[in-house]
């Protein structure tokens, strides 16, 4: 019994260390993957299917880790929109990107656990979704509240509410979304039908 648990607990580490080691791969990478002013998150991805098979704190985790490697590129400007920002509000800068990421974990675990029981597939769809609309409202949210100066000078003369919409999150939204929607469910089956997770 204690080394089936032993084996459990080291398996559950070994996974969320691996997902932790994809999500900071993907958070590199993702600095040549643009369209538009900000990059595109791949790395929600495996944050999406780390909570999915390890649960809403791991998800979290994951989430942390990915706050952690975008603050990372902020801080030496490898991502030119949040050096921005880094030099803006470095204190705010460095919570909005563990908040948003913690935050889009913690959720997309907990939505798929209440959903999973009554079917796995929408579950894993809809931590899929939850996952960017909670990183990019979190995000939005944080323009508006902290660096609404920079938004406008962003903006220019297009009005700051169009300009996030369609400028700064628009595009990148609608294809993290439409990434996490499609590719998430399928490695969370994959990965569950070759009993990796």
């Amino acid at each position: 019994m204690a080394n089936t648990i032993k084996s459990g607990s080291t398996k559950r580490l070994t996974g969320i260390a691996v997902f932790s080691a994809i999500i900071i791969l993907l958070t590199l990478f993702a600095t040549f993957v643009k369209f538009g002013p900000v990059s595109i998150t791949l790395a929600l991805i495996p944050i999406v299917v780390g909570a999915a098979a390890y649960g809403m704190f791991a998800g979290a985790f994951l989430g942390c880790v990915f706050g952690a490697a975008v603050l990372v590129m902020c801080i030496f400007g490898w991502d030119v929109g949040g050096n921005i920002l880094w030099v803006a509000n470095p204190p705010v800068t460095a919570l909005l990107c563990l908040i948003k990421g913690g935050a889009a974990g913690f959720l997309s675990g907990a939505v798929y656990i209440l959903i999973a029981k009554k079917s796995s597939d929408i579950g894993a769809a809809l931590a899929a979704i939850i996952c960017p609309v909670t990183n990019s409202g979190i995000f939005c949210l944080a323009m508006v509240l902290f660096y609404n100066d920079t938004l406008l000078a962003w903006a220019g003369d297009t009005p700051a509410l169009t300009y996030m919409i369609f400028g700064l999150v628009g595009i990148n939204f609608i294809t993290e979304l439409f990434i996490n929607v499609i590719l998430s469910p399928v490695i969370a089956r994959i990965l569950k039908i070759k009993a990796i997770i």
